[in-house]
C-alpha cells in the first residue's frame, strides 16, 4: 500500500471526514532536504471533519499526528495540513 493510502486510511478511520484530500507534493521538493526517489514524502492534507469542533489549531494538528501514527509519521519527511470543523 502506498503512504498516500496509508495516510488516507488512518485518517478516515479516526475522523469520518466531510472532506478529505491527501496530496503527494514530493515532485515539488526535487533536489531538497528529505526528497526520497519515486516520491512520497512530503504531503499536504486537506481534512475537515465534525471531530475538529471546539479544537484550537494546534490540538488539531496533535490529533492528526496521532491519527496518522508515528511509524508513518517517521516514514515522511515533512507533513502540511489545512484542517476545517466541518460543521
Amino acid at each position: 500500500m502506498s503512504v498516500t493510502a496509508e495516510i488516507r486510511d488512518r485518517l478516515k478511520a479516526a475522523f469520518d471526514p466531510q472532506q478529505i484530500e491527501v496530496i503527494d507534493e514530493s515532485d515539488k521538493h526535487i533536489g531538497h532536504a528529505g526528497y526520497q526517489e519515486g516520491g512520497e514524502s512530503h504531503f499536504h492534507v486537506v481534512l475537515s471533519t465534525t471531530a475538529f469542533s471546539g479544537m484550537s489549531r494546534l490540538a488539531r494538528h496533535r490529533a492528526v499526528h496521532a491519527a496518522i501514527g508515528a511509524d508513518l509519521i517517521g516514514r515522511i519527511h515533512a507533513l502540511s495540513m489545512d484542517l476545517h470543523d466541518g460543521s
